[in-house]
């Protein structure tokens, strides 16, 4: 899977195809939206869907080992409510932690971070509020929070929608990138989704299989 190099900041990081961003300078990996949990919560109201925490852990390990991240930034949501702390999930993500010992995690508080909680202090996680300010960057939930620096964000889930010849739609996950911030595709497999339409200042690339450019109509 291809990944795509662009500059933030001034700063050089790598667009991963596993919905992630990647830092090389600081050996960081960089996600937003996991809500882990959330199926749970669903199946707590009794509406039947599968657990999706595992296949989510597995792609996280794909990038880490990929990248040889050794620290992991969390742009908020990282667990989706009280609600969805269901044996299974917190089993899955403790086992996930305890094979990463040397991995630093920093958590970013967001929205529903405040309804479900920080992680479980065995989990060696350490939660912050935004912004988090590393480097040439503010790390953060929301895309608008007021920072002193070059924005990595979460929050809204941003896709664009694609169409074909043949009238074929496909909305697909993306990167939302403009001079002032970046908005990272929710990582989180069962999160949906939000469609945005990029600012003239503004560029999309997609996550599909490999991260592409979307040019806008008659755009560079």
């Amino acid at each position: 899977m291809k990944h795509l190099h662009v500059t933030l900041g001034d700063e050089p990081v790598d667009l991963l195809p596993e919905r992630a961003l990647f830092w090389p300078r600081e050996r960081t990996l960089i996600v937003a939206d996991t809500h882990f949990g959330k199926a749970a919560s669903f199946r707590v109201a009794a509406i039947a869907v599968p657990e999706s925490a595992a296949a989510d852990l597995t792609r996280l390990n794909r990038a880490l080992e990929r990248t040889g991240a050794s620290r992991l930034a969390l742009l908020g949501d990282f667990l989706h409510a009280r609600a969805g702390r269901a044996l299974a999930v917190l089993a899955a993500i403790a086992a996930w932690r305890a094979a990463h010992p040397r991995l630093e995690v920093v958590l970013v508080r967001g929205n529903h971070d405040a309804r479900a909680g920080d992680p479980p202090p065995a989990w060696g996680i350490t939660a912050v509020n935004a912004p988090f300010v590393l480097g040439p960057f503010a790390l953060c939930h929301y895309p608008d929070t007021p920072a002193p620096a070059y924005i990595l964000a979460g929050h809204l889930h941003p896709a664009v929608v694609l169409t074909g010849p043949g009238r074929q739609r496909e909305r697909l996950p993306c990167f939302l990138i403009g001079p002032t911030r970046a908005i990272l595709p929710a990582f989180g497999s069962f999160t949906g989704h939000a469609t945005v339409s990029p600012a003239a200042d503004e560029r999309a690339y997609v996550v599909a299989g490999e991260v592409i450019e979307v040019r806008r109509p008659g755009g560079s």
